[in-house]
């Protein structure tokens, strides 16, 4: 039997033949074992002991992680319980909140509107299409241009029928109800930030639009650009988009996004002072950290599971963090401080693009999440462990859209994962980042001996300056086949902060507390950041829950030629909103990829 919250089952029908777009869905079949990676406490030994306390993880899948005799063939005759997301019932769907529990909602209803037979939608199946090309949004033509600007002028047309979801203002509507909470599952809220689903979402959010787009200038080859800000070339605001009167044009952005100003892929909230080159430099050792070092493991690249049950925000993956929510808070209006009162009386919210609840009310936000989604497939691309999760709940996990001719859909994530089966790829363009690897700038180790140990630092209380500490490893002098075999992580637990702030911090491996006043990121040292981007949190509690934040830190390890010592200096420094930090502790840990 359903659930209250969810869209009952139905038998699946295939889409009108009058649309000439899709091609039949493909049968995926992903093999492997389902590796769980479980909380480990910052006291635990060094022995690899699991907390006894795994979270809820079920016996399948413990079994699993620990191979050998209970290998997978072993367990089929097991029951796994089953726990993926389903699409949101339209029943459950209510008014979403901007951002402070003391604020009104979003002032309308960001609900879909409610299909002829709510009580059964069925599964999308691609009907017939070819592949063709998503082009770098810099490097398109004027005839592309118009088309598109065609193509988002008649979708803006729509919205002369609010009950029309293909309009302007219902497609932007999507991101608000699944991410500002106006969706319920299970009696929780729905939020599809923060956690495995980001990828995935976003690819289907993108392809329906493209879909729409194309079907109101009557072109399927139409295919959305993207915006290559992984490339110095795509650094600025593609010009298209900063068009007064075009439709393609947002009054509501940043001025700085104007007159080519190069973006900054970490910004948050606070212009840096360096020069255009530093800025670049900084980009390309971000791309290079968050797509090549951090995220040697699919999980650390994809987010933290979240099922059925759980609660949202369980962690995000290395590109949801950095470049995705910076660029989102760059192209946004500055938003009014909490507490604050806005000085002509209007309160910003960091609209359009820095709030989710709007950010699809700016056109360019479908060029940016395009290059985000062309990150998972270069991702992929790079090799290694870099590959699809096989985990059937996320696999299985649904989302609900319209199409181009308003059919309503349930769509699953196992039927996203090659965008070439989904009617397009994105044109080649180089990845200066791949070969970016940041040079060491310190000379040998630095003393740890005058370093508080990590064990009294934390619990910390609050992040409101650089902090450094010293911190024991749990092996040393690692070989080749130790390395393929398990990442070392470089893990802050339960770290807390108001989800109504802007939060980041940077983290530096052998270094001092003045590492950053340079602002420089282009060395070795430099291990990532965290970032948060402010969002609507369950039960509208600010601090309800911590999350778990890890850096891969086997490559800085080998670059910075710490591989034989046993304990190394770690220094944070906050760059925004540090005094709402806290972290309960800090350990490094060995983990299956």
């Amino acid at each position: 039997m359903a659930s209250s919250s969810t869209i009952p089952l139905c038998t699946t029908t295939t889409p009108s033949s009058s649309s000439s777009f899709f091609a039949k869905p493909s049968q995926l079949f992903l093999q492997g074992r389902n590796k769980q990676s479980f909380k480990v406490s910052c006291n635990a030994n060094n022995t690899g002991e699991h907390d006894k306390n795994l979270d809820g993880v079920d016996r399948r899948n413990v079994l699993l992680g620990l191979g050998g005799l209970y290998g997978a063939a072993n367990l089929a005759p097991l029951t796994a319980t089953a726990s993926p997301i389903p699409a949101p019932d339209l029943k459950s769907c209510s008014r979403a909140q901007i951002n402070f529990p003391e604020d009104p909602p979003v002032p309308y209803s960001c609900c879909p509107p409610k299909p002829d037979d709510m009580d059964c939608v069925p599964y999308y199946k691609f009907p017939p299409m070819t592949k063709h090309i998503r082009p770098p949004a810099h490097a398109v033509d004027e005839e592309y241009i118009e088309k598109y600007q065609l193509a988002t002028s008649n979708m803006r047309g729509l919205d002369t029928n609010p009950n029309d979801p293909r309009g302007f203002k219902q497609q932007a509507n999507i991101h608000c109800a699944y991410c500002n909470g106006a969706y319920m599952i299970d009696g929780k809220k729905l939020q599809v930030h923060e956690s495995w689903l980001f990828f995935p979402f976003h690819r289907w959010y993108l392809y329906f639009y493209e879909r729409i787009l194309g079907s109101l200038i009557d072109d399927p080859t139409f295919r959305l650009p993207y915006w290559n800000w992984d490339h110095p070339k795509g650094m600025r605001l593609p010009p298209m988009f900063d068009v007064p009167g075009s439709s393609l044009y947002d009054e509501r952005r940043n001025p700085h996004v104007r007159n080519g100003t190069i973006i900054d892929l970490g910004f948050f909230g606070e212009e840096t002072k360096t020069t255009q080159l530093q800025t670049m430099t900084n980009n390309l050792t971000l791309m290079y950290r968050q797509m090549i070092t951090n995220a040697p493991c699919p999980l650390l690249f994809f987010g933290k599971p979240y099922r059925l049950g759980s609660d949202i925000d369980p962690g995000a993956g290395t590109i949801e963090n950095i470049p995705h929510t910076p660029v989102h808070i760059w192209t946004g209006t500055v938003a009014t401080p909490k507490g604050e009162q806005p000085i002509d009386g209007v309160r910003s919210y960091g609209e359009d693009m820095g709030n989710f609840y709007s950010a699809g009310l700016d056109p360019v936000f479908f060029c940016h999440h395009g290059n985000v989604d062309r990150m998972w497939n270069e991702w992929k691309a790079i090799g290694g462990k870099r590959r699809d999760l096989a985990d059937k709940d996320w696999l299985n996990s649904e989302f609900f859209f319209y199409d181009e001719n308003r059919n309503p859909w349930r769509v699953k994530v196992r039927d996203c994962l090659d965008s070439k089966k989904m009617g397009y790829d994105y044109a080649p363009m180089p990845t200066p980042w791949r070969n970016f690897k940041p040079k060491k700038t310190t000379s040998g180790k630095v003393p740890t001996g005058s370093l508080p140990p990590a064990s009294k630092v934390f619990p910390l209380a609050k992040m409101d300056r650089a902090i450094s500490f010293s911190i024991n490893r749990p092996a040393s002098s690692r070989t080749p086949q130790d390395k393929n075999e398990q990442e070392e992580m470089l893990t802050f637990n339960n770290v807390k902060h108001d989800k109504l702030e802007y939060i980041r911090f940077d983290v530096f491996l052998n270094t001092d507390k003045t590492v950053n006043e340079d602002h420089e990121l282009h060395k070795a040292e430099f291990g990532g950041s965290y970032t948060s981007l402010p969002h609507v949190h369950a039960d509208h509690n600010s601090c309800a829950k911590g999350v778990s934040f890890q850096l891969a830190i086997t490559e800085l390890l080998e670059d910075i030629g710490l591989e034989d010592e046993e304990t190394i200096a770690v220094t944070m420094v906050p760059k925004k909103g540090g005094e709402f930090v806290s972290i309960e502790c800090v350990e490094i840990k060995l983990e299956d990829c």
